[in-house]
């Protein structure tokens, strides 16, 4: 378990880390609640704060939560290599299948493709994109929202 994966583990540890790190997430409430290098979750309540004036959670919000439950995939791997890799979101498609009323939790099971993305960059010194999905199930087992990050990972130069 690496430094990325003790601090999804601690609540605490990754409130100060959304405090310093995604202020709006921490506002809004993300919390991650499962991650490993398979993969991560993440959910959104629904609240004053997150509502839309439909009175279902924000767009926004949900794209928020859906990116980070392939982002701290993606840190995590990157905290175990050795070169300084940059990432960045290239492109996000998303899907609206149903209003978002009630806490909604995004799950992204790409981890294996996105270290080995990863992995490719480095080796090849060359930029590499990655498609992952993130899905987001609200309380009753429906599917409300899903997204597809396009990611980009290519290692810096170092001088």
């Amino acid at each position: 378990m690496n430094k990325i994966e003790k601090m999804a583990a601690s609540p605490f540890r990754m409130k100060l880390f959304m405090i310093s790190h995604l202020p709006m997430a921490f506002l809004a409430g993300l919390k991650v609640t499962k991650m490993d290098m398979q993969g991560a979750s993440v959910s959104v309540p629904y609240k004053c704060l997150n509502k839309n004036p439909f009175r279902s959670v924000y767009f926004a919000v949900l794209s928020m939560a859906a990116e980070l439950s392939s982002g701290i995939i993606a840190l995590a791997a990157l905290h175990d290599v050795k070169v300084p890799v940059s990432m960045l979101v290239l492109k996000m498609k998303a899907e609206f299948l149903k209003k978002a009323k009630t806490k909604v939790v995004f799950h992204c099971k790409d981890g294996e493709k996105i270290r080995l993305t990863i992995k490719e960059s480095i080796e090849t010194g060359e930029g590499q994109t990655i498609e992952v999905l993130s899905s987001g199930i609200d309380t009753s087992g429906d599917k409300v929202a899903e997204f597809i990050f396009e990611w980009t990972f290519k290692p810096k130069k170092v001088s």
